[in-house]
């Protein structure tokens, strides 16, 4: 085979690799959300199977956790419009404006999921009775990660 051949075998083997590990590490990001969704969710169901929680709490509770899902999963919905967004700026002639902009359009996102996450412990506050909430407290602090 003549050299160049060669070479241009090479770089569409190595741009279909690319393009493979590319759509492998799209389709994992999704199964990793899955996988810490199932993680928040057994930890939850385990502190509520410790607390002896009624059906009826487990619901609402499950209900205020669904919320909170769903106010990150709009966060992430629009990861890629923010990475393009940034870039653009980055490109452009002034970036002081459009940064403060896009800082305070990131820090409302963030609020909203904040928000959620306050919303959803008030409610599961208010669902368990003292008793449950001490025994979900203690069942958070000797189930947490251990990250160094």
């Amino acid at each position: 085979m003549r050299r160049r051949t060669v070479i241009g075998l090479s770089v569409a083997a190595i741009g279909i690799l690319v393009a493979g590990v590319g759509a492998f590490a799209v389709a994992q990001g999704h199964g990793r959300e899955a996988m810490m969704r199932r993680m928040a969710i057994a930890m939850v169901d385990g502190a509520l199977d410790e607390a002896q929680a009624s059906p009826e709490q487990r619901t609402a509770i499950r209900a205020a956790c669904d919320r909170v899902f769903a106010a990150v999963q709009d966060h992430r919905r629009d990861r890629q419009a923010r990475l393009d967004g940034m870039l653009t700026l980055f490109e452009g002639d002034r970036l002081d404006d459009g940064l403060r902009a896009f800082r305070g359009q990131i820090e409302t996102e963030h609020g909203k999921i904040a928000d959620a996450v306050s919303a959803a412990l008030v409610e599961a506050h208010g669902i368990l009775s003292p008793t449950q909430r001490k025994v979900v407290a203690d069942y958070v602090r000797s189930h947490r990660p251990m990250h160094p």
